[in-house]
């Protein structure tokens, strides 16, 4: 994989569908940066962005997925390859957002608490389509909007679902929104233990520095949010990564 540039994945966090960000989870912690969602997309697109990471944080603690007008205005209103998490609980959310226009869909708490079901799902719709969203804390897997700590481990997580699983994103909560530095060490050991696996780090990520340290750990791809947001890492930065 070193020989292939990292790929930046930008995060778009939607409540009442404006593009927010949390700082390790904690709602009451909510920070409002654009009241147009398509517009930041849109910004990341022009930077040479290919990818996008969305996440309904409102349907994430919902009976099901909310955001999904925001997903479709930003499915067609740029040719950004989208994966769409949070509040994805059945197969009618499943539906709608592969209908929406999503290329992937992030499955998170029920990746862990519904195994059958979201091997089924990857069964049905392949493994290219399906990410496996796993939140840890001290590498355990938390779920239901990180309240319920799991005794399943992250590497549990991904033994189980084996051959089956080709997308893991892996959010450690303590660094998630701290801008202090992501978790390299535990990225780079998921990497190792499970080179077929395309281990997608998120959580931490605060300068460009970053980024090279988990390009070095061999990592394919990573997930950047308020780092951007805070232009602790500039559109500029971006576009110079975005270039292969």
């Amino acid at each position: 994989m070193n020989d292939v540039r990292m790929e930046i994945i930008p995060a778009i966090d939607l409540i009442g569908g404006k593009c927010v960000r949390l700082t390790q989870g904690d709602y009451e912690a909510c920070k409002v940066y654009a009241d147009d969602p398509l517009e930041v997309a849109r910004r990341f697109e022009a930077a040479g962005i290919r990818r996008l990471h969305v996440v309904d944080l409102d349907g994430a603690r919902s009976s099901g997925v909310v955001n999904i007008r925001v997903l479709e205005r930003i499915c067609a209103g740029t040719c950004l390859s989208v994966d769409f998490g949070g509040g994805i609980k059945s197969d009618g959310d499943l539906e709608k957002v592969f209908a929406a226009g999503a290329d992937f869909a992030c499955i998170g708490s029920l990746a862990c608490a519904d195994r059958e079901r979201t091997a089924g799902w990857l069964e049905h719709y392949g493994r290219d389509r399906i990410i496996v969203g796993a939140d840890v804390r001290n590498r355990n897997v938390c779920t239901h909007g990180w309240q319920n700590t799991t005794e399943t481990s992250v590497g549990e997580l991904a033994e189980w679902y084996g051959e089956r699983l080709r997308y893991l994103l892996c959010t450690d909560i303590s660094k998630d929104g701290m801008l202090g530095g992501p978790a390299v060490s535990l990225y780079r050991e998921l990497q190792a233990s499970f080179p077929d696996l395309h281990i997608i780090a998120s959580g931490g990520v605060g300068s460009a520095a970053d980024l090279e340290a988990l390009e070095k750990a061999g990592l394919p791809s990573v997930v950047v949010g308020k780092a951007l947001y805070e232009q602790k890492i500039t559109l500029e930065e971006l576009a110079a990564w975005a270039v292969k």
